[in-house]
């Protein structure tokens, strides 16, 4: 059996993944089209664009040729932005075998279609979606590469698949669990992007820890009621893909959703934002793809709603939380129908 994983592309996340796999002795090839970067990774250990001061390990090498990363492979995971997962996918295809283990790492959704990124590969690749592995979870790239203890969920609809790939990365400070519910560990992972720009602006705005301990609760309720209108098991968004994931994302200065919305509620405009983050921010193409999703499934998503208005229809933050505190009386407590009861415990 092969010991060579590929890691597509060279990001802090997939930098980071990559060296994980790297410290169990594996051969890693991390592809990249930046041939500067490409450089940097094998001559000097380090990608400091995104991964500023960390050494990387001496058997992760780096490469442009997408033949050379993947031939061998019995692992390719896949990290591109979510825009250009499909184009990765399309690549990858001439070199992709049935017994190579797919595994993606890339927390949103393909904009134009509203497809999760596991359609999207599998699509691509002409295989069963149940082939594709997704990880996800709480966890910074920026404390994985120091080898902080992590934790992260692994899903696909085929347990063998989901278990090679918990073997795949599972060592003494990344512990790796699996689940099933793979379009509820996607739908998480994407949807609290958008509940951490959210916190983020109210951060930026000053609102203090009340609010934001608000917003992440109501946040994780709107994530996980349209998550279960859409076929996902609602025990996934208690779990480390959903609240774990929520929580680091929408609290942690590393976080680069965090930051994007503390800037916005500072009163800095989108094309600010973007210009001077550099990297991508996925929770805004997200709340766009949300704003849609919510429509098709006629499903209440205020936060998501309001934060489309602030970046997408030039609305001010906050007459965003405006908005969101006059809203009509509510309970807390969400209503369940018995035939959707019935559908999560069959």
């Amino acid at each position: 059996m092969s010991n060579k994983a590929a890691v597509l592309v060279a990001g802090s996340w997939g930098t980071a993944l990559a060296s994980v796999l790297a410290d169990k002795n594996m051969e890693v090839a991390v592809w990249t089209r930046n041939e500067a970067q490409r450089d940097e990774i094998n001559n000097n250990h380090r990608n400091d664009r995104y991964l500023p001061g960390v050494d990387l390990p001496p058997n992760l090498v780096a490469t442009s040729d997408m033949k050379e990363a993947v031939t061998g492979a019995k692992a390719v995971v896949i990290v591109a932005p979510s825009s250009a997962v499909r184009e990765v996918a399309s690549m990858l295809k001439p070199y992709w075998h049935e017994d190579m283990l797919v595994v993606h790492a890339t927390k949103g959704f393909e904009t134009e279609s509203l497809k999760r990124i596991s359609t999207v590969i599998s699509e691509e690749l002409g295989c069963e979606e149940g082939k594709i592995v997704v990880l996800s979870g709480p966890s910074h790239a920026e404390e994985v590469v120091k080898r902080c203890p992590t934790t992260v969920v692994v899903a696909s609809l085929d347990e063998e698949q989901a278990s090679r790939a918990q073997d795949l990365f599972m060592n003494t400070y990344f512990r790796v669990y699996t689940n099933r519910d793979m379009l509820g560990v996607e739908l998480a992972g994407a949807l609290k992007n958008i509940i951490a720009l959210g916190a983020g602006m109210s951060d930026g705005l000053g609102y203090g820890d009340n609010a934001k301990a608000a917003l992440l609760t109501r946040g994780l309720a709107e994530i996980t009621r349209i998550g279960v209108e859409m076929g996902a098991n609602p025990l996934t968004f208690a779990g480390l893909a959903g609240i774990g994931d929520l929580v680091v994302t929408a609290t942690s200065r590393h976080s680069r959703n965090w930051r994007a919305g503390f800037m916005l509620g500072e009163g800095k405009s989108l094309d600010t934002v973007l210009s001077s983050m550099g990297m991508v921010v996925e929770g805004i193409r997200t709340t766009k793809a949300a704003h849609t999703i919510s429509e098709k499934y006629q499903v209440q998503m205020p936060i998501a709603h309001q934060l489309y208005n602030v970046l997408f229809e030039n609305l001010d933050p906050k007459t965003a939380v405006e908005a969101l505190m006059g809203r009509d009386r509510k309970t807390e407590m969400e209503v369940i129908t018995l035939e959707t009861w019935e559908q999560w415990h069959t």
